[in-house]
């Protein structure tokens, strides 16, 4: 999961092995000091020298200072987020040299048609960062990470693509809390969980339901527009369009 970030950022160790405590301190000092360098250097001191509580502690601050929104004991994330952070700050003091960099170029010509090949699902860093993804987007996360991962897909096409953020679709848009009781079923299967899944998927289908009726109409009122206004003369003795 983070060998590219690590391989672009240049870092010493080429692997990053998050649960080794002293490899942590260093990987954080590291990429405060080289790349991140939100703090000067004497303010550094303590995530480079400090230990146990001392470190932990300065490391807790310098997370809230540059504001990281995960916990610290979650080092998967964190070390993600950082290493987002140093990438998106290395393009940007260089970004001609990095534009300049074509897809041919790193992957010599051997582009994939599929993304996800050689995705391994039960990858421990991987179940992290789609975790990471699901709060970012405040989603609930399903127990088979591939339906996840195509929940996150749809959001992101739907919500936060180009064409949706244009469109401001769903930028007004605001919940409403709706009580399921209040949502007849019409039978019962005698479990709740179930009842409560099927009014689910009936409102799911009365909203797809709402949107087809609305597309019926506007072709309706599309029509109308062209059939519709009749013109009458008197001359001719005709009624219809002229």
């Amino acid at each position: 999961m983070f060998k590219r970030k690590l391989d672009a950022l240049g870092y010493c160790s080429g692997d990053l092995h998050i649960r080794d405590d002293v490899e942590w301190r260093n990987f954080v000092y590291w990429i405060e000091d080289q790349r991140i360098r939100f703090y000067t250097i004497q303010d550094r001191e303590n995530l480079r020298t400090a230990t146990g509580e001392k470190w932990t502690e300065a490391c807790e601050k310098y997370l809230q200072d540059i504001q990281c929104p995960y916990n610290i004991g979650d080092r998967v994330v964190i070390a993600d987020w950082l290493l987002g952070q140093a990438v998106r700050l290395e393009y940007g003091e260089q970004v001609d040299k990095y534009k300049a960099v074509s897809v041919e170029s790193i992957v010599h010509g051997a582009v994939t048609k599929d993304p996800f090949e050689h995705l391994k699902l039960d990858d421990s860093n991987f179940k992290a960062g789609l975790a990471s993804i699901c709060r970012q987007l405040n989603m609930p996360e399903h127990f088979d990470q591939e339906v996840t991962l195509r929940g996150v897909s749809i959001l992101i096409n739907q919500r936060l693509s180009k064409e949706a953020l244009e469109s401001k679709q769903f930028t007004s848009q605001e919940g409403v809390a709706f009580n399921l009781e209040d949502c007849p079923l019409g039978f019962d299967t005698e479990d709740r969980n179930l009842n409560e899944a099927a009014k689910v998927l009936r409102l799911l289908h009365v909203n797809e339901l709402r949107e087809l009726q609305t597309k019926i109409n506007e072709a309706i009122v599309s029509a109308q527009s062209v059939t519709a206004n009749p013109k009458t003369d008197e001359r001719l003795g005709k009624v219809g369009r002229m």
